[in-house]
């Protein structure tokens, strides 16, 4: 994007645009939305972390879905990552732990989501209670694993085996099927993981490393996804060099958001990106992280959002970011947004009962 300045008159002035250039890059190409991430990015530029809105529901309802098979069995995911249909996901404000937001996020849409993303900070243990009621409500578990807490490098010297087969073995004897996307946005600068402090080097050293230990733990339950952020914001960062291989990787999640700022078409938002990506990979597309800025475009975002989803046979679905943060993602934010997205979600294209994909 260009901005025209035409008299700048303190040092002060200069800061608050670049502040405003900077905010609106970040707003049109990632989600930082973690709260820990989001608290370390807000301290970094002087500023107290934000309250998280929230927003009270009510039921949906719907029945569960089968549960998890025995461990003799292992879960085959394999019809789970090029579905015939496409999935409609969503993120929301303690779900699944708690399954309000989603309900409600399902009554407005006119549609349950199938698939729910949450996020866990490296060193958590599985979170095998909220993975089950995500299975339970009838949707597959997406975790975002974000390792704040330890250096990529340890994790591919071996340091943390420990926890990571720790972890791969409560995976495995759950037995449900459940998406991980590790170290997401890792083109980007805002994350410990990112560009600033982290190489493509480690950064593939690390996700294989952790790939095979699942695989010696048997946990294969397992869809994985490589997640990086659309390249708007930093073009000159190319991807190629952060892709581990097709054999480490079932879904490239690629997360980028409409905002006030910066594209706004299916076309501008993914395209460069995906295009860059399509000449390493055919692997699967999810938009992993999505959602449109409140404001008299939305309803038109949300649209572009479903429809290009839709004619692209590559892109398998998206997951929704229905969180009131920073701006008001929600699908909820004004009754044209909610209306648009209904109808949009009417569509059979998006939807499909996981357990028989």
């Amino acid at each position: 994007m260009t901005f025209s300045v035409r008299s700048v008159h303190t040092l002060r002035t200069v800061r608050a645009l670049a502040a405003a250039l900077l905010a609106g890059a970040l707003l049109a190409g990632c989600s930082t939305f973690s709260e820990e991430g989001r608290d370390q990015y807000e301290r970094s530029q002087g500023e107290p972390p934000a309250a998280e809105g929230a927003e009270g529901a009510e039921g949906a309802g719907g029945e569960a879905s089968e549960s998890a098979k025995s461990v003799d069995q292992p879960y085959d995911v394999r019809p789970l990552l090029e579905p015939k249909k496409k999935y409609l996901g969503v993120a929301a404000d303690g779900a699944p732990a708690k399954m309000n937001a989603v309900e409600d996020f399902a009554k407005r849409a006119g549609k349950k989501p199938n698939l729910m993303e949450f996020y866990s900070a490296w060193g958590d243990q599985y979170e095998r209670e909220l993975v089950q009621n995500a299975w339970d409500y009838g949707a597959v578990a997406y975790i975002a694993w974000e390792p704040f807490e330890t250096s990529l490098k340890d994790i591919a010297a071996g340091k943390e085996d420990k926890y990571i087969r720790e972890y791969a073995s409560s995976v495995k004897e759950l037995n449900l099927p459940v998406a991980i996307s590790w170290a997401h946005e890792m083109n980007g600068f805002w994350y410990p993981w990112g560009t600033k402090k982290t190489s493509p080097a480690d950064f593939t050293a690390a996700y294989k490393h952790i790939h095979d230990l699942f695989a010696e733990e048997g946990a294969t339950q397992v869809i994985w996804v490589w997640s990086p952020n659309v390249i708007n914001p930093m073009p000159k960062v190319k991807l190629k060099p952060y892709w581990p291989g097709d054999e480490y990787v079932d879904w490239v999640g690629v997360i980028g958001y409409y905002a006030e700022y910066g594209p706004h078409t299916y076309k501008s938002l993914y395209g460069p990106t995906m295009t860059q990506i399509r000449t390493f990979t055919k692997k699967p597309f999810i938009i992993a992280e999505t959602a449109a800025q409140a404001g008299e475009r939305k309803p038109a975002d949300i649209k572009d959002l479903f429809q290009g989803t839709a004619k692209r046979d590559d892109v398998i679905g998206f997951v929704w970011f229905n969180y009131d943060k920073e701006t008001d993602w929600r699908i909820s934010s004004g009754p044209l947004s909610q209306k648009t997205f209904r109808e949009q979600a009417q569509s059979d294209s998006f939807g499909f009962d996981v357990t028989k994909p």
